[in-house]
């Protein structure tokens, strides 16, 4: 046996404890944080306008109510509803109309006949092209605002105890690709010995049943995820049904299917390639293996990417194989370094050709990872102004930010394999050998004992129970040299200072691979930054009044007729977006109050093709008239029309423009 240095570092059967005990708690840690901080998920899709818009005021109750999206979205019957001021339904509770044209997508709802004045409520719901449910609502008014008391649910869509759960099947799901796939390919293309390993065996069966289940989980509670968020609906079996009929359920289904296959492919990799020992045949089983695992492997990626934000947006005919690229480049790299983790720390015998195999394949996957990375955040995020504006564009900065302290520990990595020797796993081999010569001995010793010559004197009754016990002591002594062989192993392993320094270095990336890896996950169901931006630009500033100041206007009038002649003066205060309150006082060619019979005001916002918002005031006194709650949807240069009429036939519209808020 070779002579090694003593080892004065920690226990050797403690420190692979230690260093599990470790990742499990990061993984907890992250995990908990990232679902206690962070709401239900936004989505793809999001409303950029409506007809009424948010918090407007008509004169005459419309026929129906329309609302635009960015994105192509997936409605029911109750997807919009319009509530009266008493909370009653007020549209005819139909399915909505799909009134999409060329590019712009449009729903819409009819109403009831003769609605009477006052606030309605707007509530919608629907699911997200990229399949995560979206929600909102808005106010409108008839006539003149007023009093409501209809009551709307906090909760988003998506949100509540079913939101949580679901959202960790989703990260579930990604952590068992990772190791599934990510495993897999690190046995077939890096250490094919690890076929043969119980570790690397037990990762690979465990990232496919924490997929599996992980999806099963998500089948079960998409009804209630996208619609009641009651946990007693999974079992609904029309909802369940309802859910097959979408692209996000078939996508589910698909990966079940295709985790069937990747069954099989365990089975084959772990039974028959592991037996195989002669090289030519272990050789054209490894190409079928790694044909048909990746074309499995690429299947169950292309369920995210035909269901998730590649499938939307522009070139998603690109995006989607661009995003099954990155996908398996991800689980390449990450889960070939959990696998390399695990022979470390689980396994003597990974020898350093394994490990520069994995360093060989981990570059690459970052070339791929960096080229599909640049197109997908063009394509997501759009500009510098949302990169940095948004919560998408934050989060890929943060991902991008691990990703290059990921590159950095892994150049440590790279320079301890570089140092790396089999001399250990040589030694540890060795001594392995000279004990099972020792138990082949002992044994031998035994067997030549139960050979001796019939004419030994018969043994005494207690010899005899002796010689009967004689096997199981033989078992017990095999079992206690193993236990001394195992002990010994790791001993000599991990006094070898280039693998103890290897598997520090592998440790300390797995880390910052599992921080990686869940803002990856957030990112699939975050609202891309682009999307954002447009919804923003589109979507009313009703709820956000801008700063503004009272508007004053003067605008001279003459009807034509007898005492046609005056001026109307106009004060809006605040004038800004949101509620405002309106006077109009009218005076004669003299300079004195003047009354006429009829007062009528539009507002127009024509670079928004906003209006005309119809203001009928109240007369309060001689020549002054008075409207209050005229609502301004949003800032801008509007064109004020004032209609007066001063007999049963002279009558004149004047219009002055105003910058309101």
């Amino acid at each position: 046996m070779s002579a090694t240095a003593p080892y004065a570092g920690p226990s050797p059967i403690r420190r692979p404890v230690a260093a599990a005990a470790l990742l499990a708690a990061l993984v907890s840690l992250v995990f908990g944080l990232l679902l206690a901080g962070a709401g239900p998920a936004s989505a793809h899709a999001a409303l950029t306008g409506s007809d009424p818009r948010d918090g407007a005021v008509v004169d005459t109750a419309p026929k129906e109510v329309t609302l635009s999206f960015s994105e192509a979205i997936a409605v029911g019957d109750d997807s919009i509803r319009v509530l009266d001021p008493s909370g009653k339904r007020a549209d005819t509770e139909a399915e909505p109309r799909d009134l999409s044209e060329g590019g712009t997508v449009r729903y819409g709802v009819a109403l009831h006949s003769g609605l009477p004045d006052g606030t309605y409520t707007v509530a919608w719901q629907a699911i997200s092209a990229d399949s995560h449910p979206i929600s909102g609502a808005f106010t409108f008014s008839i006539g003149a605002p007023s009093e409501t008391t209809v009551a709307l649910s906090s909760q988003e869509a998506g949100g509540g105890p079913v939101g949580v759960v679901y959202d960790i099947a989703r990260y579930a799901a990604y952590g068992g690709f990772v190791l599934l796939v990510g495993g897999s390919a690190f046995v077939l293309i890096c250490w094919r010995g690890g076929a043969s390993a119980l570790p690397m065996q037990r990762l690979v069966v465990r990232g496919w049943l924490t997929l599996t289940v992980a999806t099963l989980v998500m089948l079960l509670l998409r009804n209630p995820y996208t619609g009641s968020g009651k946990f007693a609906d999974a079992f609904d079996l029309a909802g369940l049904q309802s859910v097959l009929d979408t692209k996000p359920g078939a996508a589910l289904v698909s990966r079940l299917l295709l985790l069937g296959a990747a069954a099989l492919f365990i089975a084959v990799l772990f039974g028959t390639y592991a037996r195989r020992e002669d090289e030519q045949e272990r050789k054209d089983l490894t190409f079928g293996l790694a044909v048909g695992g990746g074309v499995v492997a690429a299947g169950i990626a292309a369920t995210w990417a035909m269901s998730e934000h590649a499938s939307t947006g522009i070139q998603a005919s690109i995006a989607m194989p661009v995003d099954v690229a990155h996908l398996l480049a991800v689980a390449a790299w990450l889960g070939g370094l959990a696998s390399l983790l695990v022979a470390l720390y689980r396994t003597p015998d990974i020898g350093s050709a394994a490990v520069r195999r994995f360093s060989a394949v981990a570059f690459g996957s970052v070339v791929v990872l960096a080229g599909t990375g640049i197109y997908q955040s063009w394509r997501q995020v759009g500009s510098w102004s949302a990169l940095t504006g948004t919560r998408y564009g934050q989060l890929l900065i943060i991902k991008v930010a691990l990703i290059a302290v990921l590159l950095a520990v892994a150049w440590f990595s790279r320079r301890w394999t570089g140092r790396l020797t089999d001399t250990a796993v040589a030694s540890s081999g060795a001594e392995v050998a000279s004990s099972r010569d020792e138990v082949a001995s002992s044994r031998g010793e035994e067997e030549d004992a139960a050979a001796e010559p019939e004419n030994t004197a018969p043994a005494a009754p207690d010899e005899a129970s002796d010689d009967d016990v004689a096997p199981e002591r033989a078992a017990q002594l095999a079992r206690q040299r193993a236990v001394l062989t195992a002990t010994k192993k790791k001993r000599i392993r991990d006094a070898d200072p280039e693998r103890s320094g290897l598997r520090r270095s592998v440790l300390a990336e797995a880390a910052v691979a599992v921080v990686l890896l869940a803002v990856t996950t957030m990112l699939t169901s975050t609202e891309p930054g682009r999307t954002e931006e447009e919804a923003a630009g589109g979507a009313t500033a009703a709820a956000a009044p801008a700063a503004g100041g009272p508007v004053n206007l003067s605008m001279p009038f003459d009807t034509g007729g007898r005492n046609g002649k005056g001026t109307v003066r106009i004060d809006l205060d605040p004038g800004r977006t949101g509620s405002n309150d309106l006077h109009v006082w009218i005076d004669g060619s003299d300079g004195e109050p003047m009354d006429v019979p009829e007062l009528k005001l539009a507002l127009t916002l024509e670079s928004k093709d906003i209006g005309p918002l119809p203001v009928v005031p109240n007369r309060l006194a001689e020549g002054h008239w008075t409207a209050s709650g005229v609502q301004i949807p949003m800032a801008g240069d509007w064109k004020v029309d004032v209609t007066v009429r001063t007999s049963d036939i002279d009558q004149v519209t004047i219009d002055k423009n105003a910058k309101i808020g």
